[in-house]
């Protein structure tokens, strides 16, 4: 992955409230402001950046989401994966996402 727009974190997953399926990590803020910043002008629907994410041996394409509850973006964890690396609800994880939508 290109170093130029690459970040790595390690921070717990967590479900959406209530019943919901939808499980997360959150990135760190200060790693969130410099995305925000250098997405700015290319941002899609509701502010996401597209990102490619790797955690352990899985890799794949999604999109980041701006939460004004947890002043950062979160980043969705498909179940695919959380089965394939082991991941378990409050368990740490490993995070490699590298920016795909930068401006010119």
């Amino acid at each position: 992955m290109d170093s130029d727009a690459t970040y790595r974190f390690s921070v717990p997953l967590w479900r959406w409230p209530g019943e919901s399926p939808w499980h997360f990590v959150t990135l760190p803020e200060d790693q969130s402001d410099e995305i925000d910043e250098r997405t700015r002008d290319v941002q899609r629907g509701f502010g996401s950046v597209r990102v490619q994410v790797a955690v352990g041996h899985t890799t794949w394409a999604t999109s980041l989401f701006p939460s004004t509850e947890h002043g950062a973006y979160v980043l969705p964890i498909k179940k695919a994966v959380r089965a394939a690396e082991g991941l378990t609800l409050g368990a740490d994880v490993a995070v490699t996402i590298r920016v795909l939508d930068l401006p010119g």
